[in-house]
């Protein structure tokens, strides 16, 4: 309000404050009304209106004013600042100009919300209000969308229902919760025209599940491969890669990471196997899931040795080669190959294992065999002998052979060297 309208006002109030009083037998603020209401303001203020004088109004305040001008000036002053007045002046003053304080959730007892409401996926919220007899009107509000207006209904989703409306608690329920529907919730309540609110946040927790994660994959020996594995919850979750292979890795290599990718460098053949990835939250169980890693290696011949048959007995040569691909056999008689099912003679593969069969042996049969072991990443061989009885053989193989002839060489080198 502009100083103005304080000026016009003033009189006013004096006049109700004297005439509640009601007090005649003294100098009051009310035997200053008078001269207040003849308050002058300056020529330079603006009220706002100017109202015609004729003649005769004129002359009646000029003379009023100069009757006024003939008073002594302590009579006018005493008049002027009367100390009622300046009570009622400064009461008005503080009234029109210092601004009021705001409501705010939480100054009052009332309304009072929940805490936060932590709920899993799929589950029942429910928000309950506490309020009293002075509240008049009641609602609920999702961020600024109306739910509940006291029984009245405003959301079009009919997952959320009304619980109660008493004089103590307005409460509502949202049915299958989803994500969508964390956030904040507002309690308003209307008391003797004063609006007021109180906030409750919903929290919607959802288990962990694995929403995307790499297929099984086939790599060469040497090759560098990543893992993906990416999990969606709330709180969110933490994803561990772990090498089910069943073998103790050398320390620094247990192939184990906390993260969403698993970065392998230089894979070796003991490196491939099932790997699992794990993503843990707490709110339920950890969703698992597995990939395959298939690395691929050429042939190795792990066992051949050699073995021996008496004539007309059965004899058999057996070969075992580690490779992926699973590697093909083939048998070699010095330059020749053997075929399956010629001369008495039956070649098996299966898996890593390959035999040859002799049903009856004989003569021809002694000597050496050599076994080939091929994939598509290369081959190797090794050295078999069947032998009969009485042959010196030291059942080893290629490299024990190879050893035991150059001890036969060092022992005759060494009697040459006595003789001379």
């Amino acid at each position: 309000m502009h100083a103005r309208s304080l000026v016009l006002l003033l009189p006013v109030v004096c006049e109700s404050v004297c005439v509640c009083k009601g007090r005649s037998d003294t100098l009051t603020a009310c035997s200053l009304l008078s001269p207040a209401r003849q308050l002058r303001l300056p020529s330079s203020a603006n009220i706002g209106f100017k109202p015609a004088q004729n003649s005769a109004q004129r002359k009646s305040s000029g003379g009023s004013s100069k009757q006024q001008a003939q008073q002594p000036l302590a009579y006018r002053s005493s008049k002027m600042y009367h100390p009622a007045c300046w009570i009622v002046f400064t009461a008005t003053t503080a009234l029109l100009f210092i601004p009021g304080v705001p409501v705010r959730s939480g100054d009052a007892t009332f309304p009072k919300a929940m805490d936060n409401v932590t709920v899993r996926q799929g589950e029942s919220a429910t928000l309950r209000c506490t309020v009293d007899d002075r509240v008049t009107r009641v609602a609920w509000l999702n961020r600024s969308t109306i739910l509940y207006a006291g029984n009245d209904k405003w959301s079009i989703d009919n997952r959320v229902v009304i619980l109660s409306n008493t004089k103590t608690q307005y409460s509502i329920k949202i049915h299958n919760v989803d994500i969508y529907d964390e956030g904040p919730y507002t309690c308003s309540v209307q008391t003797d025209n004063h609006p007021k609110t109180s906030r409750v946040h919903l929290i919607v927790q959802v288990p962990p599940q694995i929403v995307n994660i790499s297929s099984d994959i086939t790599v060469n020996e040497g090759s560098s491969v990543t893992l993906m594995c990416l999990a969606f919850g709330r709180p969110e979750p933490t994803v561990t890669w772990r090498h089910l292979s069943g073998k103790v890795h050398p320390p620094g290599q247990t192939f184990v990471s906390e993260d969403e990718y698993l970065e392998i460098t230089g894979i070796t053949r003991e490196q491939s196997g099932e790997y699992e990835c794990s993503a843990v939250n707490d709110v339920a169980v950890p969703d698992v899931r597995k990939v395959k890693v298939t690395v691929n290696y050429p042939p190795f011949i792990s066992n051949a040795k050699n073995t021996g048959a008496s004539v007309g007995q059965k004899g058999i040569l057996q070969c075992e080669a580690s490779a992926v691909p699973v590697a093909e056999f083939q048998w070699f008689k010095e330059d020749t190959r053997l075929a399956n099912g010629l001369e008495g003679v039956r070649i098996e593969s299966k898996g890593r294992l390959s035999t040859l069969t002799f049903f009856n042996v004989s003569e021809k049969d002694y000597g050496n065999y050599t076994c080939v072991a091929t994939n598509k990443l290369g081959n190797t061989n090794a050295s078999i002998i069947l032998y009969g009885p009485g042959a010196v053989h030291d059942g080893g193989n290629a490299a024990s052979r190879v050893a035991s002839g150059l001890c036969l060489w060092a022992t005759l080198l060494a009697r040459l060297l006595l003789d001379f």
